[in-house]
């Protein structure tokens, strides 16, 4: 075996860091919420769960976990929906 890695190597591994990432990114935001240092109308918990969402979905994809990919792509647009509703609902600001 090579020491050199292949590009599968490091796809996988990449997938891999996306994932593991993906997955303390949810749990912050869970452990935030929980513990009431943010409330989940806040564009922390939001972008948490976000970014947490789309890295679980390209981890569980990349492994042909497709229903979970389901949920995570769901979670993703759910946070990207609460983010949504965020902006609009901030007060416009004036000079």
């Amino acid at each position: 075996m090579s020491a050199e890695a292949t590009i599968a190597d490091i796809v996988k591994l990449t997938v891999d860091v996306i994932g593991w990432f993906a997955a303390g990114a949810v749990l912050v935001a869970y452990a935030l919420v929980s513990t009431g240092r943010v409330i989940a109308a806040s564009y922390t918990y939001q972008s948490l769960n976000f970014f947490g969402g789309l890295g679980l979905a390209v981890n569980t994809f990349y492994y042909m976990s497709y229903p979970s990919t389901a949920l995570n792509i769901v979670w993703a647009l759910v946070a990207v929906y609460a983010i949504w509703q965020l902006l609009v609902a901030a007060p416009p600001r004036t000079p």
